[in-house]
């Protein structure tokens, strides 16, 4: 690849196109790693986690208890999106993404070399859930501060398209971690999972630990921090600092009063993530249990979603790029509001085709497509001297908030009434949700990433 400049506003700073390659494949791989970490601790606590580290109770508390620890995780993700956002905005995004990615691989492999509760009792479960803490406090902040970084490196006319790579990390890690587990289910008996085929997958992300450290070891620092006007040294200054500097321009931008750009940001994310607990997890489970359809007809739908997702998610980048950040948005969540009953519909009554196809299109259109334009949108609707921390907790509290509330709530309205249509009323707040944010929102593409004040 022939290395040509970019050049951030103010010309100061400058980004060859390797710069811009390494901090996209940086992007990618902490996303998928991220999402490869949790995907498996999510299938290893659903199918072996109760018998080697909680056996001496019931098979049903046991899977109670092994949840629980995949639980545990989401919670530290919100303290380690505030620790870390505070950190980024402070100290740079380099030296943030080296940690958390970090913290993310060694946590995942050192799982894969737990003692059983056989050999060590209750410390077993203990250690188990300590990593699970460490794991989610680096990955709070993993894929926010990947999207930051992208965003920052990005020209200005193909900022949606980059920026999307990073929703294609989570397709990637998700497929994967879902292969890897498959393989072992298919060509391990039960005993030799149960006493050391479980390890492999966890031990196996040790080399995209090495790989994704050397790479971010490398990484240059995104160039609009460096081109803030309130970074001096590779440090943020303190607000006493600027205020004793005197600097006018620097001030007007941390007077501006917050709050509104972060509430807009937590309604695009509300959307995106409320979309997803319903379609890629709560569905699952209603069609295996509800409509008496095997569980491999929707996790194969998943799969292929997923797929799909590869060309849907640059697709809608390109658009974004193309006609702005707002009418997409509202386009792609008015089109989720309009599927959503005919989806179910399809679902509930036909055959294992048609009920392929409607998942496929309901995860492409309401909860991918949304994630790609996310990920350029929130990034530029904060100001640069806060936009790490801003977007770490609004991505965070939107997803705890949907998805930990989304498929709870779509089992208690479905098992009432005994009908899909609480569902289909979800999907549809969920997006109408997102609709009335994009619609309050200002268009940000081509916005000055160096500014330090918010979008609005």
């Amino acid at each position: 690849m022939t290395d040509s400049t970019q050049t951030a506003p103010g010309g100061a700073v400058t980004r060859t196109t390797r710069d811009l390659s390494r901090a996209a494949m940086s992007g990618w791989l902490g996303t998928a790693m991220e999402f490869m970490d949790f995907q498996l601790y999510s299938l290893a606590a659903a199918i072996v986690f109760n018998k080697i580290f909680f056996p001496n109770v019931s098979p049903a508390i046991g899977l109670i208890a092994a949840m629980a620890t995949y639980g545990v995780g989401y919670v530290a993700r919100l303290a380690g999106a505030v620790y870390f956002g505070r950190m980024g905005d402070r100290i740079g995004r380099k030296k943030v993404l080296f940690v958390t990615i970090a913290l993310m691989g060694v946590s995942t492999t050192l799982i894969g070399v737990l003692p059983p509760y056989s050999m060590i009792g209750l410390a077993a479960p203990i250690l188990l859930v300590a990593l699970r803490l460490v794991q989610g406090f680096g990955a709070g902040a993993e894929i926010a501060g990947a999207t930051v970084m992208l965003a920052e490196y990005a020209p200005v006319k193909r900022r949606g398209l980059i920026a999307s790579l990073v929703s294609l990390g989570t397709n990637s890690g998700t497929l994967a971690a879902s292969g890897l587990w498959a393989v072992l289910l298919a060509v391990l008996s039960d005993e030799q999972l149960l006493s050391w085929g479980w390890r492999l997958p966890f031990l196996l992300s040790f080399v995209l630990l090495i790989l994704g450290v050397w790479i971010r070891a490398n990484l240059k620092e995104s160039p609009v921090f460096e081109e803030r006007p309130d970074v001096v040294d590779g440090v943020a200054l303190s607000r006493k600092e600027i205020e004793e500097s005197g600097e006018s321009t620097i001030e007007a931008g941390l007077k501006q009063r917050k709050g509104k750009s972060f509430l807009l940001a937590l309604g695009l994310r509300f959307g995106q993530a409320g979309n997803s607990g319903l379609v890629q997890t709560f569905l699952v489970g209603y069609i295996a249990t509800e409509l008496a359809v095997s569980k491999s007809v929707p996790t194969a739908a998943i799969v292929y979603g997923s797929l799909l997702g590869f060309v849907t998610i640059p697709v809608v980048g390109l658009l974004g790029d193309r006609f702005g950040r707002r009418p997409v948005y509202l386009g792609l969540s008015l089109l989720t509001v309009v599927i959503a009953a005919p989806m179910m519909v399809t679902i509930a009554g036909g055959g294992t085709a048609a009920l392929t196809v409607a998942m496929i299109v309901g995860l492409n259109v309401g909860v991918l497509g949304l994630f790609s334009l996310e990920s350029v949108t929130m990034a530029e609707l904060f100001g640069s001297r806060t936009r790490f921390t801003q977007l770490a907790v609004a991505k965070e509290i939107g997803g705890i908030l949907a998805t930990a509330i989304g498929p709870v709530l779509a089992a208690s309205l479905t098992a009432v009434t005994g009908h899909w249509w609480p569902i289909a009323a979800m999907l549809v707040a969920y997006s109408l949700i997102t609709f009335v944010s994009a619609y309050l929102a200002p268009e940000t593409r081509g916005r000055d990433l160096v500014r330090l004040e918010d979008a609005a």
